[in-house]
């Protein structure tokens, strides 16, 4: 605790100048200097990255097996792409199966065989993920092999595919 206070210590020190109080640092910044800068540079990053949104993408997790809301990720994907287009813009769309939620790309159980087709077709930009995580615990506990729709890829974890396009920019959506 001594050696950090005296590393504090070293780095700033207090100058009055009449009416305000200023911290310089050993290498002549101002502590009020440094704020400034810095929210500068923020808003300008806040600016870019939202002028660059529309190319990012949006992930949508589904990882419940309810009828409903495997259906809410249908409409999610096809409002959000028809909302983009209308903007001119073509966003990626990734769906991401995760937990119970793989029965939705199952194509032994998912009662949505055909709008999920008829959705891939109509919006390239729309992908379909499993984990296959998931998909293992589920294969074992019932002993059989689970087939995929057309379309669908296995990730190695449906939560880590997520994190990862969040990381990259991609909004994210719970169905």
């Amino acid at each position: 605790m001594g050696t950090q206070r005296q590393g504090a210590d070293r780095a700033a020190s207090v100058l009055t100048d009449g009416s305000a109080v200023a911290m310089i640092s050993a290498n002549g910044w101002s502590r009020r200097g440094l704020l400034a800068g810095s929210a500068i540079l923020t808003a300008g990053g806040a600016a870019a990255a939202k002028a660059d949104r529309l190319t990012d993408g949006v992930v949508i997790l589904i990882d419940s097996n309810e009828p409903h809301v495997m259906g809410h990720a249908i409409s999610y994907s096809a409002n959000l792409a028809k909302h983009f287009a209308d903007k001119g813009a073509k966003l990626p769309i990734e769906v991401v199966a995760n937990g119970k939620g793989i029965d939705i790309f199952r194509a032994d159980k998912t009662p949505l065989v055909e709008p999920l087709a008829t959705l891939r077709q109509s919006l390239p930009n729309l992908s379909y993920s499993m984990c296959a995580s998931s998909k293992a615990i589920a294969e074992a506990k019932e002993q059989v092999s689970i087939p995929l729709i057309s379309g669908a890829s296995l990730v190695p974890f449906g939560i880590g595919r997520v994190v990862d396009l969040q990381l990259k920019g991609w909004a994210y959506i719970h169905a």
